[in-house]
């Protein structure tokens, strides 16, 4: 299957709702101001976000106001309004000449970190970079034998410390490994934090004071792993974590299945933060950049 038809399928849930919705609420009657308070309210539950919800109410209503539109008609002018949404914050990420490249990826418990770095990881290789990684989730035994594993299937060396141990040391070491061994990405693994616990954030905090004293530029590419499931709730992790780490870049993961593909929009419009990619299942091919026309005509089914 191919990627375009996983997250046309995998968006299937929001974009159901919403063209229910919309033919439940666009019924060939003129656009009055009860139609445009239903229209928003669904922006809404697909988990848009109330900021665009609003603006693309008042857009619809200084364009159409009082004028009949059709369910398609209003299926094709969201997707052309939500791309032009997107469309900003698509940017591919872009692995520098630096050696290494430094990428650090933070996020919470099960948004999918491991995953995604064997994943990027895969197409970096496919490119013909070469990769090392730091098992930083140093709390978590089974995030390192989980990275573990993924290193031995991509043949890609993995720098590991104790249970419990330092992981600012770890990532020192690492780099200078990549530095001396001319490997063009370092990828760095951290654990899952959430954004209330404080100690964890200055574990980051202290990884990145590490890095720059082996390299003022380090980490080159900071990047949070977002799990679409868990909706609104991501536009707070991604607000806590850029006042306290700042962050260069996006990963939404698991939008295989979800209701809550509008975030996406919202996070854009919010945020205007680089989505670097999307994740719509397990495999290694099932992680891709990020393109807005794509995403917006998949949305609205």
């Amino acid at each position: 299957m191919s990627f375009w038809k996983k997250l046309k399928g995998g968006l299937s849930k929001t974009s159901q709702s919403l063209t229910q919705g919309i033919v439940a609420v666009f019924t060939h009657k003129k656009l009055d101001e009860a139609t445009l308070d239903a229209f928003e309210d669904l922006l809404i539950q697909a988990d848009m976000g109330v900021k665009i919800a609003a603006e693309l109410r008042e857009l619809l209503k200084k364009q159409r106001m009082h004028q009949e539109i059709s369910e398609l008609e209003i299926k094709a002018w969201l997707a052309v309004e939500i791309a032009k949404v997107l469309q900003p914050v698509a940017v591919p990420l872009v692995i520098t000449s630096n050696k290494p490249h430094v990428i650090l990826m933070i996020g919470v418990n099960g948004a999918g970190k491991t995953t995604t770095i064997a994943k990027l990881s895969h197409q970096w290789l496919s490119e013909g970079k070469s990769v090392l990684w730091a098992a930083g989730d140093t709390f978590r035994s089974a995030a390192v034998e989980q990275l573990q594993v993924w290193g031995g299937r991509l043949n890609i060396d993995v720098c590991a410390t104790k249970p419990n141990g330092d992981a600012a040391g770890l990532a020192f070491d690492a780099f200078k490994k990549a530095k001396d061994g001319g490997i063009d990405v370092l990828c760095i693994d951290t654990a899952g934090r959430l954004q209330n616990k404080k100690h964890l954030m200055e574990e980051l905090e202290k990884i990145i004071r590490v890095l720059k004293k082996a390299d003022s530029n380090a980490p080159h590419t900071v990047l949070l792993v977002l799990d679409a499931t868990t909706g609104q709730n991501a536009v707070e992790q991604v607000k806590t974590f850029q006042e306290i780490i700042g962050i260069d870049g996006l990963v939404v993961t698991k939008l295989d299945g979800t209701a809550r593909g509008g975030v996406v929009v919202a996070l854009s419009k919010q945020f205007n933060i680089p989505i670097v990619a999307l994740g719509v299942g397990e495999s290694l091919g099932d992680l891709r950049p990020f393109k807005a026309e794509d995403f917006a005509a998949a949305l609205v089914g």
